[in-house]
């Protein structure tokens, strides 16, 4: 019996029977949050997943930290003593973990200010891009185009590009060549406004009347030369966040295919070249 009891009462098991509860009450927690979110829609989706990344986060920090703290206590005699005249604030200074408080507060703010949620596209520090696929006390977790995974230390963000914030405007802008009747490609181009409209219409964005708060339109012409290269008109159109990738897309192909069934010649690249000769000069022009 006293055999058993020395076993029981040994720090290593201790140990490692805190550890296992730990991990249960864990993934309890987690599992319970999921499962409660999944079973609401009061919130929106979005936001759903970010609290719950948020939790996730918080209970696997606080669970690891109990724990280190506990392993501490059974090998340093008068732990809670040590640990009441220091200070949590001490000991977290004496570990050197400045910067993990910085990451923590830092987080704390891009949740509270909505800066952004999970499985919103955004370009961080205007160097990289990517969906949000996880928000952590501590980090950010961006999955790129490409598919690999990005980790970025919340205090390392300085500059947040959201698209995924209620609305955005597709803009699309086509270079026509100046032998073009500028009546006739505005003429066209609206031909092709009314059939992004028509074929588009659940990407754009509504009122709460359910009218087209911003259609496709021709914004203008906003260059006589671009690029010294031909009249540049731009066309635009407010769609729902979700769809912007998609009405982008949808969007070029449609206007690429309105103008070439018009036979609506862009601009291109135009090329001087001169020729020099021992007893004259003479010179030619290319495209």
């Amino acid at each position: 019996m006293e055999q058993f009891l020395q076993i029981v009462n040994h720090p290593i098991l201790k140990i490692v029977i805190v550890g296992l509860i730990l991990i249960i009450v864990t993934r309890i927690i987690n599992k319970l949050v999921h499962n409660f979110f999944k079973k609401t829609d009061f919130i929106e989706e979005r936001k759903e997943k970010t609290i719950e990344s948020l939790i996730r986060s918080l209970t696997r920090y606080v669970a690891t930290i109990g724990f280190l703290l506990y392993i501490l206590s059974q090998f340093v005699e008068d732990f809670g003593r040590i640990l009441a005249g220091a200070g949590i604030a001490g000991i977290v200074i004496g570990f050197g973990a400045q910067s993990l408080i910085r990451d923590i507060l830092a987080g704390i703010f891009l949740i509270y200010e909505k800066q952004l949620h999970q499985g919103d596209f955004v370009t961080i520090n205007n160097t990289f891009n990517g969906t949000v696929e996880e928000i952590g006390l501590r980090s950010l977790k961006l999955r790129e185009w490409s598919g690999k995974v990005l980790t970025i230390s919340n205090g390392e963000i300085k500059q947040i590009q959201n698209y995924n914030i209620e609305q955005m405007r597709v803009i699309e802008r086509a270079v026509v060549s100046f032998r073009e009747n500028p009546d006739e490609v505005w003429n066209v181009l609206e031909e092709a406004c009314n059939s992004l409209n028509e074929k588009l219409a659940y990407c754009l964005k509504r009122d709460a009347s359910g009218a087209m708060i911003e259609p496709f339109q021709i914004y203008g012409i906003t260059s006589l030369n671009a690029g010294f290269r031909g009249y540049e008109y731009t066309i635009i159109g407010l769609v729902d966040d979700r769809y912007y990738w998609e009405a982008s897309k949808q969007a070029r192909k449609m206007i690429a295919q309105t103008l070439y069934d018009h036979q609506i010649e862009l601009a291109e690249e135009r090329f001087l070249m001169i020729s020099s000769q021992k007893k004259g000069h003479s010179s030619e022009s290319g495209i």
